[in-house]
């Protein structure tokens, strides 16, 4: 009964958030709050919920701060060189924006945290997918997908908490892997490349000097602009009225839209701190360093680069409230997604749906399936990943998979590289807090970037499984 009203609980979250009846966050309170009732443990919600809200505080707390702390990075200028490189190469091309966005956010998420990706990548992508009217969701679900292949890095968690689980080094499940997870990231570049087509055909190709133009064109005359498939010689837009000449790279790719709040791009900026961007670079560095060493708890080190980043780069307290004011909104969106995924993971554990969930679908697996235990584990993943979080798969189902498959001769090391296999889908899970900065500082519905980019970061997953498979490693 629990299993069935497990999957019901998530099936009704998805369908009600998809279809827009509901918001995100009154449907990851009142759905599991209602399903509690029906489980016939609602006498016991606000323990579940208390336990939920305590194993997410710290989450909660370091995205709050991360935000903070990458928020004044962006607003200083400190990622402005990686910005002007991917812009540069991507024009105004829906092509290269696209493949652009997959490489930056792979870029950045080298530093194992997929709020900071969605941070710098959605602020450095913004305005040119808003400029040329692109569609957002490709944005989202590229940078989702991109960072989801990146987050089996060591120190990004799941291969952590595989190695921790089965009691195993991560390197020796790393290591082997990093073939199946390269053709996994070309597979990202190239559904990047096919989505940018898409986008290229409905939009046409445009230079920058028009995009600036069209835009001052909409409020003041008539823009001539190339037509769709960029064929043929490009024409030089016409416009009248305004100033400057329209040549200016770096002044078509400005927001300045009251209600955007992107302005990461802009070069004359107030914010901007040049003559401290090695000091900002130096403390980036540490602070990813001292993630990576464990040297304190990750909260604990945002709480400390966040005060540090704002003392130093805005020492008067005006512009300190400036800054974070100018930020207040992305910290209490996320935070408060987050608070409300620890009603739903705290009903899903405290019932028991979670576990009955779990050992449902490692009993109905086939007997006959044991030898190929580590395919099963890698097609497991993707569904399990997404609706449950990964230290409730990697700590109560993998051991039981990896049980089950020892008794069939295979190694623990090939079901812990199996385990890997969902993470592209898994960084789109409702159940994931970094999703959320993502979603909300790209103004796009939870409910729409799933519909997108689940079928795509499902085929993504099968894409390292089956290099996994071919190579030899799983």
């Amino acid at each position: 009964m629990l299993t069935i009203l497990g999957f019901a609980m998530i099936a009704t979250f998805l369908v009600l958030i998809m279809l827009k009846k509901m918001s995100p966050i009154a449907a990851l309170v009142l759905i599991p709050a209602l399903f509690c009732v029906f489980v016939g443990k609602g006498a016991k919600l606000g323990d579940y919920v208390i336990d939920g809200v305590t194993s997410l505080a710290p989450t909660a707390a370091m995205l709050m701060f991360a935000i903070v702390y990458f928020g004044v990075m962006i607003d200083v200028g400190l990622f402005d060189p990686i910005v002007r490189g991917i812009l540069k190469f991507c024009k105004a091309d829906p092509l290269r924006i696209v493949v652009g966005t997959a490489l930056l956010a792979a870029i950045v998420s080298l530093d194992g945290d997929g709020s900071t990706t969605f941070m710098i990548t959605v602020s450095a992508m913004y305005p040119l997918y808003k400029r040329l009217k692109m569609s957002l969701v490709v944005m989202t679900g590229v940078a989702a997908m991109a960072n989801g292949v990146m987050n089996t890095l060591p120190w990004g968690g799941p291969t952590a908490r595989a190695a921790t689980a089965l009691k195993l080094d991560a390197s020796d499940i790393f290591v082997p892997m990093i073939p199946a997870l390269a053709v996994g990231l070309l597979f990202v570049f190239v559904l990047s490349y096919v989505l940018g087509r898409r986008e290229r055909a409905r939009l046409g190709v445009l230079t920058l000097d028009e995009v600036l133009v069209e835009e001052v064109g909409e409020k003041e005359t008539e823009t001539v602009l190339v037509g769709a498939g960029g064929s043929g010689d490009v024409k030089s837009p016409v416009r009248t009225g305004g100033s400057g000449s329209g040549t200016d790279t770096d002044a078509a790719l400005r927001d300045d839209d009251e209600d955007d709040g992107f302005q990461g791009l802009d070069p004359h900026r107030a914010t901007l701190r040049p003559r401290l961007y090695w000091f900002n670079a130096l403390l980036t560095v540490t602070l990813l360093t001292s993630m990576i060493m464990e040297w304190l708890p990750i909260p604990v080190l945002f709480l400390l680069g966040a005060a540090l980043a704002l003392t130093v780069n805005f020492p008067h307290i005006p512009d300190q409230k400036a800054r974070l004011a100018a930020h207040a909104d992305n910290v209490l969106n996320v935070s408060g997604m987050v608070f409300a995924a620890a009603v739903f993971t705290g009903v899903l554990q405290g019932t028991g749906m979670v576990d009955h969930m779990a050992t449902w679908m490692v009993d109905v697996i086939p007997a006959g399936m044991g030898p190929h235990m580590a395919l099963v584990t890698g097609v497991l993943s993707l569904p399990l990943t997404y609706f449950m979080s990964n230290d409730g798969f990697y700590f109560g189902v993998l051991p039981v998979l990896a049980e089950a498959g020892a008794a069939h001769g295979v190694s623990p090391l090939e079901m812990a590289r199996a385990s890997l296999v969902g993470q592209p889908l898994h960084m789109s899970s409702p159940l994931v807090p970094a999703v959320y900065v993502l979603v909300g500082m790209a103004k796009v519905e939870f409910g729409d970037h799933t519909r997108f980019v689940v079928k795509y970061a499902a085929l993504t997953c099968l894409a390292i499984l089956g290099a996994g498979i071919l190579f030899g490693i799983i």
